[in-house]
């Protein structure tokens, strides 16, 4: 019986029409558990005191993931939707489908002394987590790292984000079959 985080993440994570899935984590209340304590663990005795999670997944897992550890959840939101007050935006570069994104973070949620993480589901370029580093920045406050299920970012890109915790890389993940 699969009880570990990564374990559990693997057995949950699927191929559908060729894209990678992990909903299913969050229909599993014995893996979803299980995988934001693998994702906060790591951020344990790090000094964090809020962590930012991108809309969707991040919202999510972030939110989450903060209550297990603790702190405060900020969100950052893509563009479209609704987001009242002063706010610090950033434009990613493109991410792995050629898309630029505008992400938005209110900037009255984050203080001096604050120390942030992003949590989400999977880094790849970079881009998005990037951004929040820059936004996180920009309002004056430490930037931990981050915390994703799936690592899948070149090596060129990570001394620019500092450390990234991850429960699996993405040579970690079942062959995408033609049929998946």
């Amino acid at each position: 019986m699969v009880t570990t985080a990564r374990g559990l993440a693997l057995e949950h994570f699927r191929w559908i029409d060729g894209h990678a899935d992990v909903w299913a984590i969050f229909r599993d209340p014995k893996a979803l558990a299980a995988v934001v304590r693998g994702l906060v663990d790591p951020l344990r005795g790090d000094h964090i005191t809020a962590i930012c999670g991108i809309e969707s997944r991040g919202f999510l897992l972030g939110a989450a993931a903060a209550v297990e550890l603790g702190v405060g959840f900020v969100p950052v939101r893509k563009s479209d939707g609704l987001f009242p007050g002063d706010k610090v935006t950033g434009r990613t570069d493109p991410d792995y489908r050629g898309l630029r994104h505008t992400l938005r973070l209110q900037r009255p949620s984050l203080g001096p002394g604050d120390r942030v993480a992003l949590v989400d589901d999977w880094i790849e370029t970079g881009s998005q987590a990037a951004t929040v580093k820059g936004m996180v920045e920009a309002c004056g406050v430490s930037w931990a790292g981050c915390s994703v299920i799936v690592d899948q970012l070149a090596e060129e890109y990570r001394r620019a984000l500092g450390p990234i915790r991850a429960l699996l890389t993405a040579s970690d993940l079942p062959a995408c079959s033609p049929s998946a």
